[in-house]
């Protein structure tokens, strides 16, 4: 009788098992990771500023640069950096360089390799899940890079809260 009651509970057991075996998430469709980074960098372009856009999925891999075509040689490569480290970090760049000044608990952080902790790396965030992030890099200053990662969130933000 044992046996036969061991089995039976395992049996009733394994379909609850393979659900927790696996999860989904929601990722920016390419076409929509492309418009964040366009009105991006048209929030850029209109205030006079050459600038970089990056746009990484949730696990920070790149979908989309965009690089102007006065933008500084470092605007691609700090532009991907901030918003890698927004999603690997799961929260902006702007906060992450100010939990982690010098005297802070948190400022190791500076020193982790391909933590870029300036201004303008934000997280794409919808119904709760993170979606992605984005980078920008060349406006004059993080508060000035924010704002046009900003306007390309707001730019898909329809399309993204579904």
């Amino acid at each position: 009788m044992k046996p036969v009651l061991v089995a039976m509970l395992l049996a009733l057991a394994l379909p609850v098992r393979a659900q927790d075996a696996t999860y989904a998430v929601r990722l920016l469709a390419p076409e929509t990771a492309l418009a964040a980074a366009q009105a991006a960098q048209r929030k850029c372009r209109d205030s006079g500023w050459q600038v970089a856009v990056a746009v990484v999925d949730r696990s920070g891999v790149v979908q989309v640069l965009l690089r102007d075509r006065y933008a500084g040689a470092h605007t691609p490569r700090t532009a991907t950096g901030k918003a890698w480290t927004a999603a690997s970090f799961r929260t902006s760049t702007t906060e992450l360089a100010r939990i982690s000044e010098p005297g802070q608990p948190q400022s190791g952080l500076r020193h982790l390799p391909r933590a870029v902790l300036l201004g303008g790396g934000l997280l794409i965030e919808a119904q709760g899940s993170i979606l992605g992030a984005i980078g920008v890099s060349g406006a004059p200053g993080g508060t000035a890079d924010d704002a046009c990662a900003q306007a390309g969130i707001d730019a898909i933000r329809e399309k993204i809260e579904f």
